[in-house]
């Protein structure tokens, strides 16, 4: 083809090019184009850090930023641990990390079982990993699970009575952080340990938070309202977690080595962004799958997305000096809010917190005992109006009676020759 096109401009000539104007037109639409998607794409994460052997527990980490995350630190030899919805024996989960495996070419991928929307799964995973002597190495927390309640949807409680959104992006963070302070602060002080919160412009626009019952009010409540205030809450408490931290003293009389970091990834083509933007409705999908172009130009990919995270995983001006920091397009920025580092209002958040959490955990308790003695005793019932032949092991005795009669039959009948 390129050597007939040759021949027909060598004999014939080139045929009329449009005119300079036409051409000046299609060349800035294309410079507009690739304008916005270099500016869309955002900054790429230039630090680089050893992380081989460096232990890292990850939540959200098989989808979206945080699936890209978990690849990325893998693949610099990290050793990571998923907390995953799903048991390690789940076949989605055995073919993702298997795949993760090959690609990375780091077998040091493991995954625990933790449902983020309920509160005794949480404490059942935290209590195993700090009952241990002498304490697990963590080296980084990446905290990159959130949900949302797309626009228009209703409402949705967890089992244990919570909203979701709200247990989800904060409260699940609150609880699991909480229990695993004592392993975060018995690092040995030549480790770097970092704490990664995910967090989201959205906290801006967020209503206040208080001591956090009215994050459990529907007359309160809406989709977008919900988001934010669970991003603000994590925000508020991250700050709070930092000074955690500080006021402890070492034993050994080292300064405190662990940093609370906050990252916001920019906007990014994820399963969140995508239930979001659709509605979560099949017309939703059609019209987003039909404007994907649009999405493609405006929004990151999860790789985009995960340069902040990576940048505040190995910049090493982050682990020096105080914690707290918000990273966004690999750079520090200043809080939009001043109720952020505010004490008062942290203080009231993790009083409320933690009274939300005892409540709940005391009624679940109780749920539970109640749901075993109820299986119990239809477990009696079950076994006492149970016939004989229907009982364990009655079978074989009447197997053995049949074969003790045919024993004396067979007895009786010797002595009568």
């Amino acid at each position: 083809m390129p050597i007939h096109i040759a021949a027909e401009a060598f004999y014939n000539g080139f045929p009329n090019l449009p005119s300079w104007w036409t051409m000046l037109q299609v060349a800035t639409v294309f410079a507009v184009v690739a304008l916005l998607k270099w500016y869309s794409t955002g900054a790429s994460n230039s630090s680089e850090r050893n992380m081989h052997g460096k232990v890292v527990m990850i939540t959200g980490g098989t989808s979206g930023i945080g699936a890209s995350v978990t690849s990325n630190l893998a693949e610099r030899g990290a050793q990571i641990v998923l907390l995953t919805h799903q048991p390690p024996s789940d076949m989605f989960i055995v073919d993702y990390i298997e795949d993760l495996r090959e690609r990375t070419g780091n077998e040091m991928i493991y995954a625990e079982q933790v449902d983020l929307s309920s509160l005794y799964s949480i404490r059942q995973f935290a209590t195993k990993w700090i009952d241990n002597a002498p304490p697990r190495r963590l080296d980084m927390i990446v905290l990159a699970a959130a949900t949302l309640t797309p626009p228009g949807k209703p409402r949705v409680l967890t089992r244990e009575g919570l909203e979701e959104t709200w247990m989800v992006n904060y409260l699940a963070n609150f609880h699991l952080l909480s229990i695993l302070s004592p392993s975060i602060r018995a690092q040995p002080p030549d480790r770097d340990v970092r704490i990664l919160f995910a967090t989201c412009s959205s906290y801006i626009q967020s209503p206040p938070v208080d001591d956090g019952t009215v994050a459990m009010k529907q007359k309160e409540w809406s989709p977008s309202k919900a988001y934010a205030r669970s991003k603000l809450a994590l925000m508020i408490f991250g700050q709070a977690f930092q000074k955690h931290l500080d006021a402890y003293k070492r034993p050994d009389g080292m300064p405190m080595n662990s940093r609370v970091v906050f990252v916001d990834p920019g906007y990014s083509r994820t399963p969140g962004m995508r239930r979001w933007l659709t509605r979560g409705t099949l017309w939703g999908l059609a019209m987003y799958l039909s404007m994907w172009q649009a999405a493609w130009m405006l929004l990151k990919s999860a790789e985009g997305g995960a340069q902040s995270f990576l940048y505040a995983a190995m910049e090493a001006t982050l682990g020096r000096g105080p914690g707290g920091k918000l990273i966004k397009e690999c750079l520090e920025l200043d809080f939009a809010r001043v109720d952020v580092k505010d004490e008062k209002i942290a203080k009231k958040l993790w009083e409320g917190s933690e009274k939300l959490i005892e409540r709940v955990e005391r009624e679940e308790a109780v749920r539970r005992a109640l749901e075993k003695k109820e299986f119990e005793e239809l477990e009696r019932t079950r076994t006492q109006t149970q016939t004989p032949a229907e009982k364990p092991g009655a079978n074989k005795e009447a197997a053995g009676g049949g074969t003790e009669n045919k024993k004396s039959k067979s007895r009786r009948q010797r002595k009568a020759k």
